[in-house]
């Protein structure tokens, strides 16, 4: 699961100065319940109406899910990086790769 890399590794990422959220189509109670059962030490954000993935271009109008997509966002609030591909196993580790790249 994509989550428990970042749970894993967000110490390293604290020391990046790098905040982590999930975001998803899901109501604030289910992420809230999600968040715990995995003991996520990030927040879980709720895009019900799917306006912010609609914004950060990782979503369509037409969408019904929230595709497994992520963005490496500047401190700016412009995207650094889009990830279109996402490998769960493998992606907090490049992530933390690509942030330590930019610096």
């Amino acid at each position: 699961m994509e989550g428990k890399g970042f749970r894993d590794r967000i110490q390293n990422f604290d020391e990046a100065n790098t905040v982590i959220l999930g975001i998803s189509y899901d109501t604030c109670e289910a992420n809230k319940v999600f968040k715990e059962k995995f003991m996520f030490p990030f927040d879980l954000l709720s895009d019900e109406s799917g306006q912010v993935s609609i914004a950060y271009g990782v979503s369509t109008q037409d969408s019904t899910r929230s595709p497994r997509k992520s963005v490496l966002i500047a401190p700016d609030g412009k995207i650094a990086i889009s990830y279109d591909e996402v490998i769960p196993a493998e992606h907090s580790e490049r992530v933390l790769s690509d942030i330590n790249s930019l610096g």
